[in-house]
């Protein structure tokens, strides 16, 4: 839930009419498809099957693969689908979110709520009575994070909303392990720390670059309240600890030779542009040429790599 993609709608641009006449069916259920923010999901899915892969230790059930899918769309889009009711007042004055489904009027807020609640216990009952009850209870925990810590209490509170709202899209890889052995071990956990140290250096970025949007509304995410000096500088140091431990996975002989080098290669190429942007925010770089864009869009390779390496891995060693 912590995943972020960029939307590439024109903003600004809200809807007036809520009435039925203007809500056609097909326009009401893909505006029902986007309070799931689908993209996001895409990227969630891609740290919850590869490690099914690794805990498995080569292909697992693939029943069990579409199941658990099923189950982290349908609770992701329902932690979705409330983060919007709750955010509906400020999505309304920001430029990147003024599309949404509650915005235009396309969905009511009661239908909404009621959406994201409905997909909650559905996506509870998928798990528990088709997986197992522990994955069960990790994905209401982590749909609970996301819409309690994060959007309720955090989100508006602190510049550290990210880091510690970032631990619900952690959790995807904790269901993928538990979906296939039903059980925790160590590779699931340092996994979580890897996604926990990647999500503040990879959405800092997207923050800087709408940060004028957020100002606006009063949510005070990092870029807002420190300079571009400081806000890399906090990415860098991120950075460095997330690639050291995404590298603990050999030494401790969960992965062999290809996913180290996967990992070396790309972290360190993610270091690169952790550093460059550090650089021109140093030369007090502004607007585009401060390019902090570049790192967020190779934060989304970097974790499709690493994440695709943990799959692979298995059947190379």
């Amino acid at each position: 839930m912590c995943v972020t993609a960029v939307e590439s709608r024109p903003p600004g641009v809200l809807g007036t009419s809520s009435s039925p006449e203007h809500r056609p069916f097909g326009a009401r259920v893909m505006a029902f498809v986007a309070l799931t923010k689908p993209r996001i999901i895409e990227l969630l899915l891609i740290t919850t099957v590869p490690v099914m892969f690794l805990a498995q230790q080569g292909v697992p059930d693939l029943k069990l693969v579409l199941l658990t899918c099923l189950g982290g769309y349908l609770s992701a889009g329902g932690a979705n689908a409330l983060n919007m009711y709750i955010d509906r007042d400020i999505d309304a004055l920001m430029d990147r979110t003024s599309q949404r489904p509650l915005v235009t009027g396309m969905v009511s807020p009661r239908e909404c709520l009621a959406f994201g609640l409905s997909l909650a216990v559905v996506s509870t009952l998928l798990f528990g009575l088709t997986v197992n009850w522990l994955s069960a209870w990790l994905s209401l925990g982590a749909l609970l994070f996301y819409v309690v810590v994060y959007t309720m209490i955090l989100k508006r509170r602190t510049s550290q909303n990210i880091v510690w709202g970032g631990i619900a899209g952690c959790m995807p890889v904790l269901i993928g392990w538990s979906a296939v052995t039903n059980s925790m071990s160590w590779a699931p956990v340092i996994l979580f720390l890897v996604m926990f140290f990647w999500t503040p250096p990879h959405y800092w970025p997207l923050s800087m670059k709408v940060k004028d949007d957020y100002a606006r509304v009063g949510v005070p995410m990092l870029p807002v309240v420190a300079s571009n000096k400081v806000v890399a500088r906090q990415i860098v140091l991120y950075s460095w600890v997330m690639v050291a431990v995404s590298l603990l996975l050999t030494p401790l002989g969960y992965t062999g030779w290809f996913y180290t080098a996967v990992a070396l290669v790309a972290g360190g190429w993610w270091l690169w542009e952790a550093h460059a942007l550090q650089n021109r925010a140093k030369g007090e770089a502004t607007g585009g040429k401060l390019k902090e864009m570049r790192l967020f869009h190779w934060s989304i390779t970097y974790v499709s790599l690493l994440f695709v390496a943990v799959a692979v891995d298995p059947f190379l060693r």
